[in-house]
């Protein structure tokens, strides 16, 4: 029993800090996906994925309270990039099971360069909200953004908060904070399709999932607070140093092993 308490007490302090992160800049399921696949062995892999899901859109949720009405939020084309992101992430949890994930990880990594660099490089990046797309086709380019990241995250997944934020304001002038804010409506949506895929098929260890959903959300709830007073600034330095080790992590995995 203490056993079970002290493994238990480790994932809720990892669930805090993922929610952290998260709320900020994403990249939130490198420290929790970790600890749980080291601290909960022997627990199959799509049950501890599902459990973190419950953890997770927990933390997004709050993070995303915490943000509408400080920040401006374009609804039309960031709930079109939701709704498809949704959906397509649910497809993405389809097909991993029949193609290898590992097919994407050099894809992604030089993408994740790419975007760390030109974003060291762009001092002025991010730090001005002025949306450039016409209102009449930001839901276009919405629906294009959620079909395939949406998809990406329920068949890869690391890096996908990350990967909105720099689609939000690379492609539509938003500045971090609201891309921040968009980034984390359309988490909730990829997360509560995958979310749906785990119950419905039995993969959630709810006694694990509620107590770190508290902790999650409690991270979340803290980091975008202080995402809001430290301002975009604080953002994008904390967006190249989640970048960095997002792109450490695959970089091991794909040419370190």
């Amino acid at each position: 029993m203490e056993y079970l308490d002290a493994t238990l007490a480790l994932l809720c302090a990892f669930a805090f800090l993922a929610g952290f992160i998260d709320a900020i800049v994403g990249g939130g399921g490198l420290i929790q996906l970790p600890a749980m696949l080291l601290l909960l062995k022997g627990v199959p892999v799509p049950t501890i994925l599902g459990t973190g899901k419950v953890s997770s859109i927990a933390g997004t949720a709050a993070a995303l309270r915490r943000y509408v009405g400080q920040v401006p939020v374009r609804w039309p084309a960031v709930g079109t990039a939701a709704v498809a992101a949704g959906i397509f992430s649910f497809l993405g949890s389809r097909v991993v099971s029949l193609l290898p994930s590992e097919l994407l990880r050099p894809l992604v990594l030089g993408l994740l360069v790419v975007i760390a660099v030109y974003t060291f490089w762009r001092k002025d990046f991010g730090a001005i909200h002025a949306p450039r797309l016409p209102e009449r086709k930001e839901p276009l380019y919405g629906a294009g953004i959620g079909l395939l990241l949406g998809f990406y995250d329920g068949f890869f997944g690391p890096g996908t908060g990350s990967l909105l934020l720099f689609a939000f304001v690379g492609l539509f002038g938003y500045d971090f904070l609201s891309a921040s804010a968009s980034a984390k409506l359309v988490n909730v949506a990829t997360n509560l399709a995958s979310l749906l895929y785990f119950a419905y098929t039995g993969h959630i260890l709810w006694h694990v999932a509620l107590p770190m959903a508290a902790c999650n959300m409690l991270g979340s709830t803290l980091g975008a607070r202080l995402a809001l007073q430290k301002g975009v600034g604080f953002v994008r330095v904390l967006f190249l140093v989640v970048v960095g080790a997002i792109i450490l992590k695959l970089g091991w995995e794909t040419f370190g092993r």
